[in-house]
């Protein structure tokens, strides 16, 4: 017992450093976005509406993975993000995915304001497991109708963006997510400026997937081969 409480207790910590760092790299403000990671049955997810600031590890919500309502912490009274119900369908969906991460970047906003997935034009779309990261459309935020767009949109990849809303990114584990989604960010990024400079070139499905299990080995969080 001892030692899963010390385990909790370090993922709690990353958590809320993962949060803090979307901020300092600005691909995330204020308590917008959330995070959850995976312990056995249970995941741990970030509060509703508390600035990642003043956020600590205590505040961090255990949420059993077949709950079917949002949890209110009996210690703290804080109740899980409100996004809650797409991070606990991801990781059912996906028994690969240890950790989800929810962020309102902005260049990956603007591209899901405007309905546009990011297509291979760049070869870093590889590290996503696939040629296109998908653009959902759009659904209000905590709700069933968002969550079954973000399951579907994710598919067997680890990111996709949010119609009128946002970005996912999921990976094994929190470090692999929290880098994806700075990459999906910066992907985001190239892709929209690239196209008020012309047509970005895009890249043969063959080319991507080829690279698609080298990106599994590469980067935090990466599988041992």
């Amino acid at each position: 017992m001892a030692r899963k409480n010390k385990e909790e207790r370090k993922l709690r910590e990353a958590i809320v450093a993962g949060c803090r760092s979307m901020n300092a790299k600005h691909i995330n403000q204020g308590a917008a976005g959330n995070i959850s990671a995976r312990m056995g049955d249970f995941m741990l997810i970030t509060p509703s509406g508390v600035d990642y600031d003043d956020l600590t590890p205590d505040m961090i919500v255990a949420m059993a993975l077949d709950a079917e309502s949002p949890v209110i912490d009996e210690k703290t009274g804080l109740k899980a993000s409100s996004e809650w119900r797409f991070h606990r369908d991801i990781l059912l969906a996906r028994p690969d995915v240890g950790a989800v991460v929810h962020a309102h970047a902005p260049y990956a906003t603007v591209l899901s304001m405007l309905r546009r997935p990011i297509p291979a034009s760049h070869y870093m779309i590889a590290a996503f497991g696939g040629s296109t990261i998908e653009c959902t459309d759009y659904a209000p935020f905590g709700t069933a109708e968002l969550s079954a767009l973000a399951v579907e949109g994710l598919g067997p990849r680890n990111g996709v963006l949010l119609g009128s809303h946002g970005m996912i990114a999921a990976g094994p584990d929190l470090k692999r997510a929290l880098w994806l989604a700075g990459e999906l960010e910066t992907l985001a990024q190239m892709h929209y400026l690239a196209g008020l400079a012309g047509a970005p070139a895009i890249l043969p499905d063959r080319e991507v997937l080829c690279l698609v299990e080298k990106f599994a080995a590469y980067g935090p969080g990466a599988k041992k081969v």
